[in-house]
């Protein structure tokens, strides 16, 4: 689907006209939208617009990261914005001309929906197209926040989450997704700031010094969002540490519980397998309350190594290893 949207010299935006009607002397600017476009829509990139080769070929391959290129007449932007569900990057691809912009995108894009439908209403926005650039651009980047905010919000979760019926290898697992999708939100974030850093320096764009003030809003918001991404890799870390430094102290209590009944049991062991031998002469056999005085002899030796440890402090496990 092609929408155009258009401001003619009376200051009336109209929409849906040809593409041929936009080349009328009392339009001041028009956007043309290439929504989800069929191939033979797509061919309008080349026979009506003719624009080069190459950046056409980078509309019709997804292109692995934001850039800008500058050609005689226009430039050309490849912009990524995230799929809220997951977290990979779609692409939107923008041609940006004296008094004209050309947005195109395989996907429906929900803030570029948005921009569209605020067109006619916002008079901010029929300044012309660096104004809906920014506008475009503003709403991609905003829609990386909630992304990042539900991470947050996880985080916080398994960090206090002291009590929890999840096994260790659970939450780790979940961590180490976490972690996953802080990287894929990386390799979007990163190269879109490089891009907003090119656009505010560039020398080569007409009308960016009039909207470079709002161009920075989005650059700031871009150096936000990476702090957030960076902050919560290390949050990550951080809690992979703290459960295997719990999940060892826990171990270390287990062997040491192990332990403490297992030493209990070797000199029991050994007088029961001493007197279990089955030799004639052994005078200790034959008492009439050796088997009696045998056992007192066992629970005293056990009540003794039990108190020498509690003694020793083998006894004083670590708070951590009950949760």
């Amino acid at each position: 689907m092609i929408r155009t949207c258009a401001l003619t010299s009376a200051g009336v935006i109209k929409y849906d006209l040809s593409l041929r009607s936009l080349k009328k002397p009392d339009i001041v600017w028009y956007w043309v939208d290439f929504d989800q476009p069929s191939n033979e829509e797509s061919q309008l990139l080349s026979k009506h617009f003719r624009f080069h080769p190459l950046a056409i070929e980078d509309c019709l391959e997804f292109v692995q990261r934001p850039k800008m290129d500058f050609f005689d007449k226009y430039v050309f932007i490849v912009m990524h914005y995230l799929n809220q569900k997951t977290l990979s990057p779609e692409e939107v691809d923008v041609f940006v001309g004296s008094n004209y912009i050309v947005t195109f995108h395989k996907k429906s894009v929900r803030g570029l929906n948005n921009t569209w439908a605020r067109v006619r209403k916002d008079t901010a926005l029929q300044q012309g197209p660096m104004t809906i650039l920014h506008a475009v651009m503003d709403q991609l980047v905003d829609d990386y926040f909630p992304p990042i905010y539900r991470i947050e919000d996880r985080l916080n979760e398994i960090e206090e989450a002291t009590d929890s019926d999840s096994s260790v290898s659970d939450i780790m697992d979940e961590v180490f997704d976490i972690r996953s999708d802080l990287s894929k939100m990386r390799r979007t974030v990163l190269p879109m700031r490089d891009l907003l850093y090119r656009i505010l320096n560039s020398e080569r764009i007409a009308h960016v010094n009039d909207q470079k003030i709002y161009f920075q809003d989005i650059y700031d918001h871009l150096l936000k969002i990476t702090e957030l991404i960076e902050a919560n890799r290390e949050f990550t870390s951080d809690i992979r540490d703290n459960y295997i430094s719990i999940n060892s102290d826990r171990m270390n209590s287990i062997m040491m519980t192990l332990t403490v009944i297992t030493t209990i049991f070797m000199p029991l062991s050994f007088i029961a397998g001493l007197y279990g031998m089955n030799f004639t002469n052994m005078p200790e056999l034959r008492g009439h309350y050796n088997y009696f005085i045998v056992l007192a002899v066992m629970v005293l030796i056990s009540i003794g190594m039990t108190l020498w440890f509690k003694k020793k402090g083998w006894f004083r496990f670590s708070k951590r290893s009950k949760l």
